[in-house]
């Protein structure tokens, strides 16, 4: 994937500004996805139309494998990660031969955009075009959000990327918030509108598409490619660069570390994620209306949160405050484990804890990497810390699918996930941060 770059002069004050208020928009576009779709809608739509399409004994059989109805989504889920990360050495190879990230950007950016307006058509029985349309959707996502995540040390300077990463995330959470308040009209007033409750879930599912598409084009117009040396061009293909790039950053062993406890606890928070609006609507018996003022309520906390952390990181250090992060998020599981069924108003507590530190602890873990990647290796080592977000994103799903298979139980399911929050704060904590920035030939920040 690429080491060295041709070295641009550097931008202006205004440039980088430019480009970083375009950046932030990549997270407005793309967050409607994570939020209406992923969090919100598909888990239970789909689960719902694999349930109609189950046989006698609640199975589905995709490719005449028995499935659990309530599996499905999870499975899927999985399958998306595995697609990803099968995808992603391929594309950052070719990102950091050409130089050239934003028309990857723009071709995985406008994958994902269509395959979620294309949910529309998920009616009826039609699980197995569901489950198709999730793993293409997720799958672009997550290839886009490597190229993107990568214009950070390119676009802000080691003492601003906690509060740039932040704003980042503060965007995205924002315009989550936004369509799903229009959710949620359209939602509860469906029958105002003229359509079904099935017609009004497929509407919400394909806006979503359409939003990702329209405002993908802001970040696209204003991101800058900076162009590749030469020598760029005889960059090894897909999983041979991979396997180059692990080899390299095997000199920089506290890196290695960091990543290996973001992997895990990061892979704690993506199924948190994809799985609480399953959690909420099957196990405690929860409306949609109530899951949909649920993840409402994240999303404006999130905003508020996100940015919130960014200061306690200045204050205290970005890894105290992920470490504390880890702590809430291991409390906050505990604590669902335990909900009464039938009890909104506790859900809607749980969902002020996730969001309260969703949008920091995952914000500050993508600017504390930053300041530990080689200089001039900046793409390369993104795309290892894009594979480690999604490489054992699977293991989750999977986990939580499979507790849900074995014990049909999806409180036991939830508190499963708890060891990813123990283990990644066992690990991080363990990183002498400092050391690694010198390491990695950074300068140390005065709080880091």
């Amino acid at each position: 994937m690429g080491t060295d770059t041709l070295r641009t002069p550097p931008a202006g004050g205004a440039e980088l500004g430019r480009e970083q208020r375009g950046w932030y928009f990549y997270d407005w576009a793309c967050s409607v996805y994570s939020t209406s779709v992923l969090t919100v809608f598909l888990g239970p739509y789909l689960t719902s139309v694999a349930e109609s399409a189950a046989d006698g004994d609640g199975y589905v059989h995709p490719l005449g494998i028995p499935v659990r109805a309530g599996s499905f989504f999870a499975y899927s889920v999985s399958l998306s990660v595995i697609v990803a990360v099968l995808v992603m050495p391929l594309v950052g190879a070719a990102a950091d031969r050409t130089g050239r990230k934003k028309p990857l950007l723009a071709a995985a950016a406008y994958t994902g955009a269509g395959a979620t307006t294309a949910m529309f058509f998920l009616d009826g029985d039609r699980y197995l075009l569901g489950g198709a349309l999730l793993v293409v959707a997720n799958a672009a996502q997550s290839v886009a959000m490597m190229l993107y995540n990568s214009y950070l040390p390119q676009i802000a300077p080691p003492e601003q990327r906690d509060a740039v990463s932040s704003r980042g995330w503060a965007f995205g959470y924002a315009a989550g918030a936004l369509v799903l308040v229009a959710n949620l009209v359209l939602y509860t007033g469906h029958e105002g509108f003229g359509v079904s409750e099935s017609t009004a879930v497929r509407i919400c599912l394909a806006s979503a598409g359409l939003w990702w598409g329209a405002f993908a084009l802001i970040p696209l117009t204003r991101l800058r490619d900076r162009r590749a040396a030469p020598r760029e061009a005889a960059a090894l293909p897909g999983f041979r660069q991979l396997a180059a790039t692990v080899r390299d950053m095997r000199r920089h062993p506290l890196t290695l570390t960091f990543l290996l406890a973001y992997l895990v606890y990061n892979d704690g928070i993506q199924t948190v994620i994809s799985q609480a609006s399953v959690y909420g609507s099957k196990e405690l018996g929860l409306g949609q209306s109530t899951l949909i003022g649920a993840v409402l309520l994240v999303q404006v906390l999130a905003v508020a949160g996100a940015l919130t952390m960014g200061r306690l990181a200045r204050l205290y250090g970005a890894k105290r405050t992920i470490l504390g992060s880890l702590v809430a998020w291991t409390v906050t599981l505990a604590a669902g484990f335990f909900l009464p069924a039938g009890a909104p108003v506790w859900f809607f507590v749980l969902a002020a804890g996730i969001g309260l530190v969703l949008g920091g602890s995952q914000a500050l873990s993508r600017s504390l990497f930053s300041h530990l990647v080689p200089p001039g290796k900046e793409a390369e080592y993104f795309s290892a810390y894009e594979l480690s977000d999604r490489g054992m994103s699977w293991l989750g799903p999977l986990l939580f699918g499979l507790t849900y298979q074995l014990t049909g139980s999806y409180r036991d399911a939830i508190i499963s996930l708890v060891i990813f929050f123990v283990l990644g704060f066992a690990l991080l904590a363990r990183v002498p941060v400092r050391r690694a920035i010198e390491e990695a030939g950074n300068s140390v920040p005065d709080r880091i």
